[in-house]
């Protein structure tokens, strides 16, 4: 057995363990009382807004509770030194707003895949897009007709990675490899900012990126992305250009209840729709698009196929899971205990909104876009829109509002990026609570420093 040196006794190591002893335990402690504050001031400010909202037959007390995520490990009150220090990262539309009310469910969408399910590439090989589960589509159906957003009969339904891939493929499906040029791209501004990159980043000789469709004046076949209700500014668009060679593709991303007035099924050529907008799995990475030309489809499937020989099956059933229990809560609503996701998400983003108009009207820094209300036949009374985004302008002298912003610690996505002016930013609506009680609390104190 190792002896000690001479210099060291029993008793020195005992003091030392006792010190050791004593500084873990008031370390603990501080952490703990810590940590209790920043939730009381959570629970507290929730409990506080949800109870002062008291607007439209949908706006009850909201029954919101502290999830158990581990994003409640960083949150903060807005007054708390370690929340001022906190960086707010609101440039991605990241959807995690709507964890808490999927975890409030359990295992109701919980599915089991065995390890022998889902091996062959096909799906259905007597559909166009072969590689689509009929499960998924028969949901996707399913949903809108409950919803009331879509036409989805006598429609193709194509599946992609997400609405990022469908928009590439749409892209190649409406171009004529045989023109003597790449067809212009265009949308009108403020549009959505990935369009410029997704159009150019490939250098296709199929098509290009042409801006502003208000200011597009060439002459020749073009194609137009309608995003409806629009990314960023939350409003109801329409085409721009309207000739008689235009290639339409509709971006419906955020065409559901919680977000805009549900005024009539869309019935286009050709709209997208993505699972992480609707319901918030943006982790799924699965959108569809409902197509009326066969050929269309057809050359879309094409191109998915050459770019990633089609789309996960895992990942559309577990889709189809998800969109069966929104569907279901919605026609169970009256007979069942809790909300249908719709009317829960409305009620959730309906209170966000009115905690930001107060913030901004508080004071002269900045601005918001203002909707008109209008009927919804989903909910069947008449509704604002409440965006995914706020289209957030700073006023008087501030010249790059993002450049501002970031200066105090919130990062967000500067209005050049969307082809507009630096004055305005974008800022995502769909942040856990934690993160937007923060963004309320650095808003007001902004708006009190002026």
């Amino acid at each position: 057995m190792a002896k000690l040196p001479p210099m060291f006794s029993l008793r020195h190591f005992l003091v030392v363990s006792l010190a050791l002893n004593v500084s873990l335990i008031l370390r603990t402690v501080y952490y703990e009382s810590e940590e209790r504050s920043k939730g009381f001031c959570m629970k507290k400010k929730l409990m506080t807004d949800a109870d002062s909202n008291g607007e439209g037959h949908l706006i009850h007390k909201s029954r919101l509770a502290i999830s158990s995520t581990s994003s409640l490990v960083n949150s903060t009150c807005a007054d708390h030194p370690a929340g001022r220090e906190r960086l707010i990262n609101l440039d991605h539309g990241d959807p995690t707003m709507y964890e808490r009310f999927w975890r409030q469910l359990g295992d109701k969408t919980t599915i089991i895949i065995p390890g022998w399910q889902s091996m062959s590439y096909f799906s259905d090989a007597s559909n166009i897009c072969w590689f689509l589960e009929p499960e998924f589509a028969k949901e996707v159906v399913r949903l809108h007709k409950v919803v009331g957003n879509a036409v989805t009969e006598g429609r193709h339904i194509v599946v992609g990675t997400g609405s990022s891939q469908l928009i590439l493929a749409a892209l190649y499906a409406l171009s004529s490899p045989d023109a003597a040029e790449p067809i212009n791209v265009v949308s009108a501004a403020p549009y959505y900012s990935s369009y410029p990159s997704m159009a150019n980043y490939q250098k296709s000789g199929l098509y290009k990126w042409a801006g502003d469709a208000e200011n597009f004046d060439k002459e020749g076949p073009y194609i137009e992305l309608v995003t409806s209700p629009n990314n960023p500014d939350g409003y109801t668009r329409r085409s721009m250009v309207n000739r008689s060679q235009g290639l339409l593709i509709h971006d419906l991303a955020y065409y559901w209840p919680q977000y805009t007035p549900i005024s009539s099924p869309s019935d286009h050529d050709l709209t997208l729709f993505t699972v992480s907008k609707s319901t918030g799995h943006a982790g799924m990475r699965i959108g569809w698009a409902i197509v009326k030309d066969k050929e269309l489809a057809k050359k879309m499937t094409k191109f998915i196929e050459l770019n990633t020989i089609g789309v996960s099956k895992d990942s559309q059933l577990r889709a189809a899971k998800v969109l069966k229990v929104v569907s279901d809560s919605c026609e169970q609503e009256n007979s069942q205990d809790g909300e249908s996701f719709f009317k829960y998400s409305y009620k959730l983003m309906a209170q966000r909104w009115k905690q930001l108009r107060a913030a901004v009207e508080a004071g002269d820094l900045f601005t918001l876009p203002q909707f008109s209300p209008a009927f919804c036949t989903f909910f069947g009374q008449e509704m604002g829109p409440q965006p995914a985004f706020m289209w957030l302008k700073c006023e008087g002298d501030i010249e790059d509002c993002e450049s501002f912003l970031r200066g105090h610690k919130i990062l967000t996505r500067s209005g050049r990026h969307f082809g507009a002016s630096p004055k305005y930013v974008r800022i995502s609506m769909l942040d856990t609570d934690e993160t937007f009680i923060q963004l309320i609390g650095r808003l007001s104190a902004l708006q009190e420093q002026e």
